[in-house]
This record gives C-alpha cells, structure tokens and sequence, in this order.
C-alpha cells in the first residue's frame, strides 16, 4: 500500500523541517526509543541532532487545537496536575478530555507530565512518600483525559539541585513514580536540567527526559527527547503565552506514536 507523503507525515506530527532531515538522512537522535537502522542515518545524540518540530507547553489557557496547529507546532506537553492554592491563573491545569478531543480532531499531539509545586514546595522534596501521594493523582488524571497506556509521564524536578538532594530526595521521588507507573502501564519520564539527567541514566533511572536549562550550563544532553528553550523565546498562540520546545525523537512520549521506520521511509518516498 502506497500513503501520500505530506498526508502521512501531517498524521504522524512531523514539521516539515524533520520530514526533510529524515530525506536527507540526518535522522534526528531518538536515544533509548531509537527503533530507526542505523543505515537510515540516526544521530549519535540529542545535542548534535536536528530538530523534529516543536512542542507547546502551559499552564494557563488552553489555546485551540486549531492555533497550535495553525502556528505550525506537533502538539504540546500538558499538566496531568492540579492548580496550586492561590493559582487561579492556571486555568490551563488540569488536562482535560476536551483539549484532548480538540488536538487528535487537528492531528496534533499530546504529551503528559506532572508538576504541582514548586522552589520550597516542590513535589520531590517529600521524597518517597510524596512520590507515593502524587504518582495516583497524576496517573488519574492522564486516565481520565483519556490517556493511555504504554507512554511516559514527564515527572517535573524544576530546579538546579545538588547531588545530595538528587541521592536523598530526588531518586526516591522518582522511583515511587517509577513504581506507580509501571504498575499502570506507562513509562517514567523525567523533566529536569543537564546534570540531573545524568544522574538519572547512571542508575537506569527513567525512559525519556525532557531537559530544561536552568544549571545546564548551556549543554543539551545527548538523552534529551525533548528540550525547553528559554523563557525570552515564549511565544503566544491562540492568546495563550507558551513555553516552546524542541523535540529531538520520533518517539517522545507522544500519547499516539507513530513507528520510526514507516516514516522514515515515508519521507524516502518508499512505499509500505
């Protein structure tokens, strides 16, 4: 059976300039979910990869499904979490079946993660009982959005912090979530900095990460699936004001995957 390139690819939530990466056999890195042969040209790593498209994330609005994808974006990262006590601006938390209902509608692609508090109440520095307390509610929320089974969860470590804390606070978090996860079905994904992430790969903690850049160092990791750029590279869509993100996998995390190598030769012009 033979698809139309642009129609397949417009499915599959691939920009224009990572269908054109693939042609051009500078398949972006898709680190551990890498499922492409290494004769089809997969990258060594993230940070010497090329971009697939870009992602939104927010916690007010939500923009119409039609803005995002109108502003030529794949899809977003959205809270599977509950507003904070005097937060009523987040009118973007939590996710809810109507958005995602709005995005498949315009082919566009959603990506779960979690992150109630914040600086002195982040969510990790309760440990493994707070990983405990927060893995079931964010886990609900995915379901009840509609999420399913089989991705990740992007778990929020929205700080610079050092290894103790990582050692004594953090990886406990982490694998209670981890814990919880794989006891519904899904993956551990893990949002934080350059350093951090690294840590986590060195005791095979998490699937997927998602890297920003506060104490990065100006380094993207090499296992970053998806990488948030600076707050004075926000953009409005839909009136709604978005942190912007690269994505550098065909898999990250996207509630409805598409498979690398059809693709791939998708963009060759190969009929499957």
């Amino acid at each position: 059976m033979t698809f139309d390139r642009r129609s397949f690819l417009r499915r599959a939530g691939l920009s224009a300039a990572g269908a054109g990466a693939i042609a051009a056999g500078l398949t972006p890195a898709v680190g551990a979910q890498s499922s492409i042969p290494a004769e089809i040209g997969a990258l060594p790593g993230a940070g010497a990869g090329v971009p697939v498209g870009t992602l939104l994330d927010y916690a007010s609005g939500p923009p119409s499904a039609a803005s995002v994808r109108a502003a030529g974006h794949m899809g977003a990262v959205r809270y599977c979490s509950n507003q904070r006590p005097n937060s009523a601006w987040m009118t973007g938390k939590p996710l809810r079946r109507r958005e995602v209902d709005d995005f498949r509608a315009h082919g566009l692609n959603m990506v779960s993660c979690y992150q109630y508090g914040r600086a002195e109440t982040a969510d990790w520095h309760g440990g493994a009982g707070a990983g405990d307390h927060h893995a079931p509610i964010g886990i609900r929320i995915h379901r009840d959005a509609g999420g399913p089974s089989g991705v990740p969860m992007y778990v929020a470590i929205d700080d610079n912090p050092t290894r103790w804390q990582f050692d004594h606070q953090i990886r406990p978090y982490l694998e209670r979530w981890r814990a919880h996860l794989h006891g519904s079905g899904m993956k551990l994904g893990v949002y934080a900095n350059a350093p951090t992430i690294d840590w986590c790969r060195q005791i095979g903690l998490g699937q997927y990460f998602w890297q920003h850049d506060w104490g990065s160092g100006g380094r993207l990791n090499p296992a970053a699936t998806i990488h948030q750029l600076p707050v004075r590279q926000q953009v409005t869509v839909g009136g709604v004001v978005s942190d912007l993100n690269r994505v550098y996998a065909l898999d990250y995390g996207q509630w409805w995957p598409i498979d690398p190598l059809a693709l791939a030769q998708s963009a060759l012009g190969s009929s499957i």
